[in-house]
């Protein structure tokens, strides 16, 4: 009985022009983009070279390299995320041996962050796959559509 009251509000809702059509949840911008992040994922674990690696490490590794050292916090920032999922993916490269931690001899309550031998060993191996990663992702698209998601994407971020 409710679905059909629930019908008939809808087709009345397209009638009177307040919709144009049905919601529908694979059209909303938060579904399309949560599917294409779980497939952007499955790619990276298959194809980074790392299975052990998130894509969240993997991006902190990367400004590591990139910058030597930065505070916790500033790599936080550089890399998108918030304090708390900062803390677990540091601890977990820690705990790989991948990071190496020490305070900042300027403020006692910020910690330095740098690379280990073995992570840069590894990032260096890593950054080698990670192209081909955003090519596999990004395959389903023309050259000129790959460069507009990318160019949009940016924008909203």
């Amino acid at each position: 009985m409710r679905s059909n009251v629930a019908k008939k509000q809808l087709e009345s809702k397209t009638t009177t022009g307040t919709a144009s059509r049905p919601y529908r949840i694979e059209e909303q911008v938060g579904y399309l983009l949560r599917r294409a992040h779980q497939r952007a994922s499955a790619i990276f674990q298959v194809g980074i070279g790392d299975p052990n690696i998130t894509p969240t490490q993997y991006s902190s590794m990367v400004k590591l390299n990139e910058y030597t050292e930065l505070s916790q916090n500033l790599l936080g920032r550089l890399v998108g995320m918030d304090k708390a999922t900062m803390q677990g993916v540091v601890r977990r490269l820690k705990e790989r041996g991948l990071v190496d931690s020490r305070p900042d001899p300027g403020d006692a309550r910020r910690t330095l962050l740098s690379l280990t031998t073995e992570g840069n060993r590894l990032v260096t191996k890593l950054l080698l796959n990670g192209p081909a990663v955003s090519r596999e992702t990004l395959k389903p698209l023309s050259q000129q559509e790959q460069r507009q998601l990318l160019d949009l994407l940016s924008r909203i971020v």
